[in-house]
């Protein structure tokens, strides 16, 4: 379903992460694992088609991200891989609702209501539907982050960093929500990170972890 092969991140200072290859299956839960510094957003941002890698390949269903034009990259990432951010980065002038209907319309979905309400209600935030991002707390407000990720369906979900700004409570529902809703989706999910909650709270998960040492001195210095 996900699949690297020889992925490399070079630099403008020189310094370049080269990336073990990776194989996900469909379905599969996965944490990226490492210390800050180690290269889990770079990896996570080239698997989600954000940032273009100097050599190697990101293949998702088969197809390889980068060897599409920008624009239908665009339109694939939009209907295939769902993105959850260490913040949400919601649209503050758009309530929660239209920040969601602007993910469908994006990938060129038609705008869907009813997927969006069921979405937030099981997220137990469809009371939030007419609410603006200043309304809700960061934990509201990363659940939201989740159901745009999830509105349309993707094969794959990438989550970087989830819990890194939510205190212990909201950590563990967030965890629990991405893993439940993860597997009624049918989606691939990775997750991204160095917190000791989610190790804790992953039972089932696989593991790829990333070594600090694949880092040059130049890198660690910048």
């Amino acid at each position: 379903m996900l699949q690297t092969t020889h992925l490399t991140k070079t630099f403008p200072n020189g310094a370049s992460l080269h990336f073990p290859d990776w194989t996900v299956g469909k379905g599969e839960q996965w944490l990226l694992l490492g210390e800050s510094g180690s290269g889990k957003t770079t990896l996570l941002h080239m698997l989600g088609g954000l940032l273009r890698p100097s050599a190697g390949c990101a293949a998702v269903n088969g197809t390889d991200l980068y060897a599409l034009p920008a624009r239908r990259l665009d339109r694939f990432r939009g209907r295939n891989i769902g993105i959850i951010f260490q913040q949400p980065h919601l649209i503050r002038s758009m309530t929660v609702g239209e920040n969601l209907q602007l993910a469908q319309t994006f990938a060129g979905m038609p705008e869907d209501p009813s997927r969006i309400r069921e979405l937030l209600a099981a997220l137990d935030m469809g009371h939030k539907y007419r609410s603006y991002p200043g309304e809700l707390s960061q934990g509201q407000a990363q659940r939201v982050g989740i159901a745009r990720a999830l509105v349309n369906r993707p094969a794959l979900l990438l989550a970087d960093e989830p819990t890194s700004s939510l205190d212990n409570r909201n950590a563990e529902q967030v965890v629990r929500l991405l893993s439940e809703l993860a597997g009624v989706e049918r989606s691939t999910l990775v997750i991204s990170t160095h917190d000791d909650r989610v190790k804790d709270a992953f039972f089932k998960e696989y593991r790829f972890e990333l070594s600090r040492e694949r880092i040059s001195d130049q890198l660690e210095k910048s």
